[in-house]
């Protein structure tokens, strides 16, 4: 397993050459509770990418898969996340580069992207949509603490904090740490600064997908965005879904040239 440990952060994390020289470099960035084998291994989309002749690396979030797992908040500030990640980038010889993120990793995407606009070639976002501008509530942010806390899981109420919770036992997470990750604070990205970003951006997410909402109000952020919708996918389904690399690899090769206009 290469690891590194970069401003106090330990990040395991894939770096996978193709054979010959690589066309393109593309970075992934998996979600809440998963980790770069779950989110992006297991999925197909390693394997997808290598076809292309693509350099893939994935990163374990800090609190996840095999990167350090700290229990204090402060360790998650997505600011810090991101400048270790970028650090990564240069220790690997990573110049302009594609990255992907879904659900909480498009969040450090986008922070990586804010920081280092020049560096990222593409934008893709995956199950996220406009209601990653709404403000952070604390109630919220409590209940999915006590989720990943909860001695039963069966205990836990709502729906979609018991899915999380289950998802995380299944991969052996460290559920304390996802805990402290839940508590970091991190306000939503400014419309203004999303604005402000060069680089073509694809915002993608299911269709039954409520934690995402509106993958176009998303878009409609971006000087230069795109939605897709993946019919009849919810936000644990689009990431394997055939459909969904099928909208980011046909953005990749610049067949989604008109904004708001993908629904697969």
């Amino acid at each position: 397993m290469p690891s590194l440990t970069i401003g106090g952060a330990s990040l395991a994390y894939d770096d996978i050459m193709p054979p010959g020289e690589p066309g393109r470099t593309v970075v992934l960035l998996h979600g809440f509770a998963s980790n770069r084998a779950e989110g992006w291994r297991r999925t197909g989309w390693y394997g997808a990418f290598e076809r292309r002749g693509m350099r893939v690396i994935g990163i374990d979030h800090p609190g996840h898969g095999e990167s350090g797992k700290p229990h204090d908040p402060a360790a998650y500030e997505r600011a810090h996340m991101a400048h270790a990640m970028l650090e990564l980038l240069d220790v690997l010889g990573v110049g302009r580069c594609d990255l992907i993120g879904y659900s909480m990793g498009t969040r450090t995407a986008i922070a990586m992207a804010l920081s280092a606009p020049d560096r990222f070639s593409n934008l893709i976002l995956g199950g996220v949509g406009g209601r990653m501008f709404e403000p952070s509530d604390p109630a919220r942010a409590e209940a999915l603490v006590g989720a990943m806390l909860a001695d039963d899981p069966d205990s836990i109420a709502d729906p979609l904090l018991r899915s999380f919770r289950h998802f995380a036992d299944e991969q052996g997470e460290d559920r304390q740490a996802l805990a402290a990750f839940s508590q970091a604070p991190n306000p939503p990205p400014a419309r203004e600064s999303l604005a402000a970003l060069p680089m073509p951006v694809l915002v993608v997410a299911g269709q039954r997908d409520h934690l995402a909402g509106d993958p176009e109000e998303l878009a409609r952020a971006f000087a230069d965005g795109r939605s897709v919708t993946v019919a009849g996918c919810d936000h644990f389904s689009a990431i394997p879904h055939a459909l969904t690399k099928a909208a980011v690899f046909d953005f990749l090769d610049g067949l989604l040239d008109d904004p708001f206009e993908g629904r697969f």
